[in-house]
């Protein structure tokens, strides 16, 4: 049975992008959600992008397959002797499935499109079904399927047409996470035994144990804008076990990368708190998910002290949740980020040993000392004889320095802080922050 080759023996190019930069919205400004990538996908290898949402990891899936044009750049297919100018497939998160049609239907589309005969079309949309362990539901609809199921629904699909690069995005994310591990193992099987008829797989990611369990090579993405920030060849042989010392180290030394600073030259672009004073851009980080990671980690095993990987195992976390988290604690001082250590400091040991009203008055130290907005709005509702101001004035200062959506976000988020450490009070009805002697 042919088998792929081994990590690092992928040498014929397949996909060259370079000098890729994309923007959402009109020229010639716009949001550069990409900006400067380079990279080359080779034969007989898997390979991950790695980030967090909003990074434009399917933005760049999504050029590569011709859906989106890029504001400049190039995507170059690069034929070879075994391999003709080479094309592309698409597995979505969501199923994207018709609802009105069977699991045959389903995966004979993409021939149909082709019109490729009718004849051909069943014998190759059931080889695929069978391939990826559905046969016996060729006449099932996906109402009558699980999630697992209907995504193997599209696998099959994008199977069928023979694709030479399969394009996978974030595929397993809306699954459950025992359907998901055995859908990613089927996948490895059926890619290690050389039984997919593909070159290469170009997967997206934000699971950091994902991309180490089924890549040879992880490309890490930075945020606003997107750009390659590393490149780390996996070399562990498969199959490939989680808690073998190798895959933990891997795996905390990409947690490390992920949270290490940026040059400071770049801070006003990177990072979950991009900008500075009132600039800086905040994620929905609730008061009450800060408190349970700060009692998670201050309690056995961790005593205060806790790897980010392993943290995501004992709280069922991705990167998009625990990094925000992670990030606030250490703005507010409550932790230090330290490579993939997460350390509690003195204070919010103290926190989370503490009554609520104690709490809540240091959250409001912390919020005043290090949260410019949160500084902002007390100062302006201290300084008015009312004690009054309305909300719209902070939303078009913030809008000043970023878009509509982040600016409402970042808003929300430091005013759900600042009302549970009692430093100002919101009223929804007219739309107006108050002192109302917080204590």
């Amino acid at each position: 049975m042919a088998t792929h080759a081994l990590p690092g023996a992928a040498t014929q190019p397949l996909i060259e992008v370079s000098g890729l930069n994309h923007y959402y919205g009109p020229p010639p400004g716009g949001h550069l959600v990409l900006e400067n990538v380079d990279l080359t996908l080779y034969q007989n290898e898997v390979v991950g992008l790695l980030g967090r949402s909003g990074s434009g990891k399917s933005t760049l899936l999504r050029t590569i397959a011709g859906l989106i044009r890029p504001r400049t750049g190039e995507v170059r297919r690069i034929a070879s002797q075994d391999c003709a100018e080479p094309s592309v497939a698409m597995v979505f998160q969501t199923f994207a499935l018709f609802p009105w049609l069977t699991v045959q239907e389903n995966v004979e589309l993409g021939l149909e499109a082709q019109k490729v005969p009718a004849d051909e079309r069943r014998t190759r949309a059931l080889a695929a079904i069978d391939l990826i362990g559905l046969d016996g539901f060729e006449n099932a609809y996906p109402k009558e399927l699980s999630g697992g199921m209907r995504q193997r629904v599209g696998l099959a699909r994008a199977l069928v047409v023979n694709p030479s690069l399969l394009l996978m995005d974030e595929p397993f994310s809306a699954l459950d996470v025992l359907t998901a591990e055995t859908l990613r193992t089927d996948l490895l099987d059926l890619w290690s035994e050389g039984r997919m008829p593909i070159k290469s797989i170009l997967i997206v990611t934000h699971n950091i144990e994902e991309a180490v369990q089924m890549c040879d090579r992880i490309l890490v993405f930075s945020s606003n804008p997107g750009r390659v920030v590393a490149e780390i060849k996996v070399e562990i042989p498969r199959p490939r076990d989680r808690l073998d010392p190798p895959f933990r180290a891997l795996v905390d030394d990409i947690y490390a990368r992920m949270t290490a600073k940026q040059p400071s030259s770049q801070t006003a672009r990177d990072g979950v708190f991009p900008g500075t004073g009132i600039a800086m851009v905040f994620p929905h980080v609730s008061t009450n998910t800060l408190a349970g990671l700060i009692e998670e980690v201050d309690g056995t095993p961790f005593n205060g002290q806790a790897s980010m990987a392993d943290l995501a195992d004992s709280l069922n976390l991705e990167i998009d949740d625990l990094f925000p988290m992670a990030e606030t604690l250490q703005l507010l001082r409550f932790a230090e980020l330290r490579g993939a250590e997460l350390v509690l400091t003195p204070s919010a040991r103290r926190y989370a040993g503490a009554e609520v009203d104690a709490r809540k008055a240091m959250f409001g130290e912390a919020l005043l000392a290090h949260v410019p907005l949160a500084q902002h709005i007390r100062r302006i509702l201290d300084e008015r004889t009312s004690h009054k101001a309305p909300a719209r004035r902070f939303r078009d200062e913030l809008e000043d320095h970023m878009s509509e959506d982040f600016a409402d976000e970042t808003l929300k988020t430091v005013t759900n802080w600042g009302r549970y450490a009692e430093i100002f009070t919101y009223h929804e009805d007219d739309d107006q922050f108050s002192l109302d002697d917080p204590q």
